[in-house]
């Protein structure tokens, strides 16, 4: 079966830029290959007009120009990481959620081209979070260059929580560092009662990942403001695509998008891989 590899949107902007180094660092710690893509939005309705081509190829160079910049910028970031560029054209939402089919992990910065001063998440990078197939790491707040600090993780009793588990061990443990685990209290819930079941399902974890310290923490304040919270000095934040309490048929839970809006690192929302 043909490797997966680690796609990251790149449009040039600095939290593109930010978005591509932590790609990089990633795929080569995970021994995957990355492809750095850019989506040109070419007006199709206008190319009549265009009869030479001359405006196509003018925004073809630039964007083959703008993804070899990146494909530098990653390879100055992980310097044997494997990676190769793409251009593809088209309106880029769509494009990008079609691509995310074939990836094992898809990697956006905050904001892109056309986003407005003061948005906390441009509409691109929360659209593809809430709708890719695949896991989606939005990196924002500090950026893509976090270096320490331990992983945090939001978790509750679903199925779901074992994937995110998962997850945020091999990110503790590929990066050296510890994590905090955190579980919301509800009114009806007893404290002790549910860390008993958050140390339950931690067990197994702590087996495969003996050298992971890890922290628990319960919440009664809500595993969203706790999150940010930490995301202040984590250097990455693990959670579910969707959680208990969430409407049917939505893509994505209100903790993940509150980190994606509000969230001071890289935010990691897990979903489980499809097969292919």
């Amino acid at each position: 079966m043909r490797t997966q590899p680690i796609i990251v949107a790149a449009d040039g902007t600095e939290p593109s830029k930010g978005a591509v180094r932590w790609a990089a660092r990633e795929a080569f710690r995970r021994g995957l290959p990355l492809r750095v893509t850019n989506v040109f939005d070419w007006q199709w309705g206008a190319a009549r007009y265009d009869i030479s081509n001359q405006y196509f190829d003018q925004e073809r160079k630039r964007a083959e120009g703008l993804t070899a910049n990146c494909v530098h910028e990653a390879r100055v970031a992980a310097l044997d990481v494997d990676v190769e560029g793409d251009q593809l054209v088209g309106q880029t939402v769509p494009r990008l959620l079609a691509e995310s089919e074939f990836a094992e992990l898809m990697v956006l910065g905050c904001r892109g081209r056309g986003g407005f001063a003061g948005l906390l998440l441009g509409s691109v990078s929360q659209r593809v979070a809430t709708h890719a197939p695949c896991s989606v790491v939005v990196v924002r707040g500090r950026g893509g260059d976090l270096t320490d600090g331990p992983v945090a993780a939001g978790i509750d009793d679903s199925a779901a929580a074992e994937r995110v588990l998962e997850v945020a061990f091999d990110e503790a443990a590929g990066r050296g560092t510890g994590l905090t685990v955190v579980r919301a209290l509800v009114p009806v819930e007893s404290r002790d009662s549910v860390r008993e079941q958050v140390e339950a399902q931690l067990a197994p974890w702590r087996d495969k990942f003996p050298a992971v310290a890890v922290q628990v923490m319960i919440s009664p304040d809500g595993a969203a403001a706790e999150l940010v919270a930490l995301s202040r000095g984590a250097q990455v934040v693990v959670v579910g695509s969707r959680g208990h309490g969430v409407v049917a048929g939505t893509a994505l839970g209100s903790v993940g998008l509150q980190l994606l809006h509000h969230a001071d690192c890289p935010v990691y929302i897990v979903r489980e891989p499809r097969r292919r």
